[in-house]
């Protein structure tokens, strides 16, 4: 899939570095030891800067979906119907993603999913996800 340019903020540094081996990370406040998404500077829930990266799983369920029959983009016009979904991750974070390998008429609110990586161009790779049954 062509997508446009990927930036890559100072915070995300360390979640895009981990998917260049393929390896799924997700920031976490060592103050209040809880997870969360996006990347920030500070822990959205206690505001501590005492952020490190760990190991998450890449499994969850899909939280809301959404198929678009019209690309948002023209590097996208050719993928329709693609389906945006809001992932609940098994840590307790939810990320935004696409849902792939799958008929978009299928995909469903509460559907099992893990992740599935989508290489970039630069080596770098997006998070997608895919039906874990």
């Amino acid at each position: 899939m062509t997508r446009p340019t990927l930036l890559e903020s100072g915070e995300a540094q360390p979640f895009w570095a981990a998917s260049r081996e393929r390896r799924f990370v997700l920031p976490w406040c060592t103050e209040c030891e809880k997870p969360f998404w996006f990347p920030r500077a500070a822990c959205p829930f206690c505001l501590s800067p005492a952020i490190e990266w760990r190991e998450a799983s890449g499994l969850g369920e899909l939280y809301a979906v959404s198929v678009q029959h019209n690309a948002a983009l023209p590097e996208f016009k050719d993928q329709v119907p693609y389906v945006v979904a809001l992932v609940a991750l098994d840590e307790g974070v939810r990320m935004m993603s696409n849902v792939v390998h799958a008929d978009p008429a299928t995909v469903a609110v509460g559907q099992r999913v893990r992740l599935v990586w989508e290489p970039v161009e630069d080596g770098r790779a997006l998070p997608t996800f895919e039906p874990a049954d």
